[in-house]
This record gives structure tokens, C-alpha cells and sequence, in this order.
């Protein structure tokens, strides 16, 4: 896996940034991976224009991680409030739990701290997603108790197949030594 290589997303990128994240939460394909949010939620995970804005505005990245030329994995970062924020986390869903995951996400943190020097990094997951959440604390997120509504009626995220769904802010503060 050392030929893995990131870049920064392009408006170039946005429809097969679009395919890649749908694949990785919604519908049949996104079942192969274990990230899936099929049974939770249908329609779109990503709106072309919200890419679009992200891509940007300053401070924001789309990460992209590609092994010769091909699009693997992508991860929004930016800075939000003082701290570094994760979202649109998404890999490929067979290749799911092959460590392109745990790389891009230490790419997006190296971003946030390192060269935006930010005390933390947060995210949303939505709080009954345990296997997910239990991921990102293996790699030293905590939960922090805060919550937040999913936006229900906003297609351009999904259409909600249950009526519990929330947002469970997670946080992962860095120290001096880089961690």
C-alpha cells in the first residue's frame, strides 16, 4: 500500500466524488463495506453543489487518496470553530478494512494539526451507528456527549428511512507530540 497517494479534490472531480461517497453509504453496492447507511437512509449522501462549495472555500479539502490514478477514498477537511473538522469520510466498499481508511484519515488529521496547526479534530456520525463509532475511538475520538438534529426534509443528505436519527459529535484533541 505505499503507492497510495493524496491530493487535494478539483471541480474536475466532483461526479466520480459523488458516485464514490453514494457507493460507500447508499444503496446495494454500499453493502459490501461495513460502512453502509442503507438500512438508515436512502437517496443521495452528497449534493454536486455542496461539493462544490467545499472545494472552495477556504481552509476546506477534499482528500483524495488514488493508487495509480484511481479514485480510492476521499475525506473532507476543514477548519471550523477553532478545530479541524472530518466529514465525507469514504472509501471504496471492497476495499473496506484494507488500511486505506486508517491512512487517509491520518492524512486529514496530519492537515488539520499540522499544517493548520488546530488543537482538535471533530466530527458528526449519527449516534446509533456503534460499529463506526467505535472505529473512530480505536483512533482516539471520543464521544462528547453533544448532539445535533438530522436534517430531516433536506434531500440533498438522504431520505431518512427512520424517524431517530441524530448527529453524536465525536472529538479527538492532538497533543504536542503530534498524536
Amino acid at each position: 500500500m505505499t503507492d497510495l497517494t493524496f491530493r487535494p479534490a478539483t471541480l474536475a472531480d466532483i461526479d466520480a466524488l459523488v458516485v464514490l461517497v453514494t457507493s460507500a453509504y447508499r444503496g446495494d453496492a454500499s453493502k459490501q463495506g461495513w460502512t453502509t447507511e442503507a438500512d438508515m437512509l436512502d437517496g443521495q449522501r452528497i449534493d454536486p453543489e455542496v461539493l462544490r462549495k467545499d472545494i472552495e472555500r477556504e481552509r476546506s479539502l477534499i482528500v483524495i487518496a488514488e493508487r495509480e490514478a484511481q479514485l480510492l477514498a476521499c475525506v473532507h477537511v476543514a477548519e471550523d470553530n477553532g478545530a479541524g473538522y472530518l466529514g465525507m469520510f469514504s472509501v471504496k466498499p471492497d476495499l473496506q478494512g484494507g488500511g486505506v481508511g486508517k491512512r487517509l484519515l491520518a492524512e486529514a488529521e496530519r492537515i488539520a494539526r499540522d499544517e493548520w496547526k488546530l488543537p482538535a479534530m471533530r466530527m458528526t456520525v449519527i449516534d446509533i451507528r456503534d460499529e463506526l463509532i467505535a472505529f473512530y475511538e480505536r483512533r482516539g475520538y471520543r464521544r462528547t456527549g453533544i448532539t445535533k438534529p438530522f436534517p430531516y426534509g433536506d434531500e440533498r443528505f438522504g431520505i431518512p428511512k427512520r424517524d431517530d436519527l441524530r448527529f453524536e459529535v465525536l472529538e479527538k484533541p492532538f497533543n504536542r507530540e503530534g498524536v
